[in-house]
């Protein structure tokens, strides 16, 4: 059955992802010394297959979110609902990112992580934050000077700017675009059955992802820092269970279960790939396919959420400030935790498509209100596994903001978003074996 089909993904996904948890953490525990281990095995084998399926993923979201936005740009044919979307859109992120750092001030200021604290138990290293471009930079970098360029190096705010422009004037030259706008969809089309491919090796990725993370990083680097990675986890989990839950019922008017169901499989592999742009595939997908978004809301605001919602970025970034402050013994007070709040949803948008974003956004926020941007040595080295955290919130985070706007816009199908079987992983059929079913 179709059902059982797609249960059955999910549930190798997490079975794959929990024996690789399990594998690595076993390999640090009783092979972390051993040469042969570590480099034919963790930094050989699970390396080569874990960066082939990073790659996969990558490959697939330039020309998925070109032919998706032009899609769904043509789909739309009114340039002022495109409009609409994307200032509600914008404006549900931004919304988003504000409530989650207000929620891990306010549990962290009541947790109090990082009270005494002996910082002489850590031997960590310094800290060097990257430099942070001025905000004027990132706004005249939105216009590409070289579109080729742009799609060459990935960049997607440029990238959506270019497409959506380009699918514009598809629309204003009338009949003459429509072979276009059709080749577009028959193109969008060829990659979402590549999404499908690429997921059904994905078990195997993910297990070599884990397995690399867990062997190199442990379980045993979070000891030292349980109270700051127990708060962390603790508001990340209550952000997408509960704040972004409590918004899709009120705002999109659907079930916070069944968006979470659906929704398993994109986490995990948010989790695993801790790469919100490398996720934008199976993203897409489901929120098209599983949830019943209409392609011409789901292609422009997964793309551009993927880009600028950082609301797990915010999380780290509120509950570092707090637990710094009680390391150093500094108290910021509520005019400090405001400047915050304000500071992480303003950095969300200047420092978007930077690489090492969470670092420059933690930096700046430290700079701004007098702690020792040092302290982020502190707590870099649990950062990898927070990371993972981070980015399956902030996908999420995505595919709710979607389903709001859709709704708002009378773009979801509601017999589709309550059928526990839409969207399920179909099984690949090569040409010559669909011919001799016939």
């Amino acid at each position: 059955m179709p059902h059982s089909a797609n249960n059955n993904m999910t549930t190798k996904i997490l079975i794959w992802m929990v024996a690789g948890l399990i594998v690595g953490s076993l390999i640090n525990i009783l092979a972390g010394e051993s040469g042969f281990v570590q480099d034919y095995l963790v930094d050989g084998l699970f390396h080569v297959v874990g960066a082939l399926f990073i790659n996969a993923l990558k490959m697939l979201v330039v020309p998925l979110v070109t032919f998706s936005l032009i899609s769904g740009v043509c789909g739309i044919g009114d340039i002022g609902t495109l409009g609409r979307v994307g200032v509600r859109a914008f404006g549900l992120f931004m919304l988003t990112t504000a409530l989650a750092i207000t929620l891990a001030i306010t549990v962290a200021v009541v947790v109090a992580p990082g009270e005494g604290f002996d910082m002489r138990m850590m031997g960590h290293a310094g800290f060097t934050p990257p430099p942070a471009p001025p905000l004027s930079q990132v706004i005249i970098d939105l216009i590409p000077t070289n579109p080729v360029a742009a799609y060459a190096n990935g960049n997607m705010l440029q990238i959506i700017f270019f497409t959506i422009l380009f699918a514009i004037c598809l629309l204003m030259i009338g009949e003459r675009g429509r072979s276009i706008s059709e080749g577009a969809e028959k193109m969008n089309d060829v990659m979402m059955e590549v999404v499908n491919l690429v997921m059904h090796v994905a078990p195997v990725g993910v297990f070599a992802l884990m397995a690399k993370t867990f062997a190199q990083q442990g379980l045993g680097l979070i000891l030292p820092m349980i109270s700051y990675f127990g708060v962390v986890a603790l508001v990340l989990l209550l952000h997408m269970t509960g704040t972004l839950m409590l918004l899709l019922k009120l705002l999109g008017r659907v079930s916070p279960l069944m968006f979470l169901r659906k929704m398993r499989t994109v986490q995990v592999f948010a989790f695993s790939t801790s790469s919100s742009n490398a996720t934008i595939p199976v993203t897409l997908r489901a929120v098209e396919k599983r949830l019943g978004v209409d392609n011409s809301t789901a292609s422009f605001v997964v793309p551009f959420g993927a880009t600028i919602n950082m609301d797990g970025t915010a999380i780290m970034q509120g509950v570092a400030t707090v637990f710094i402050a009680n390391v150093y013994g500094i108290e910021l007070g509520i005019g400090g935790y405001l400047t915050v709040i304000g500071m992480a949803v303003l950095a969300s948008i200047g420092t978007a498509g930077v690489p090492g974003v969470g670092l420059i956004m933690l930096a700046m926020v430290f700079n701004q209100v007098g702690l020792p941007v040092e302290g982020i040595g502190l707590i870099m080295g649990v950062d990898r596994l927070l990371d993972m955290m981070r980015t399956a919130v902030n996908v999420t985070g995505d595919a709710a903001v979607t389903t709001i706007v859709a709704r708002a816009e009378d773009e979801l199908s509601l017999g589709t978003y309550y059928d526990p079987a839409a969207g399920h992983m179909e099984e690949v059929h090569l040409p010559h074996e669909a011919a001799s079913e016939e």
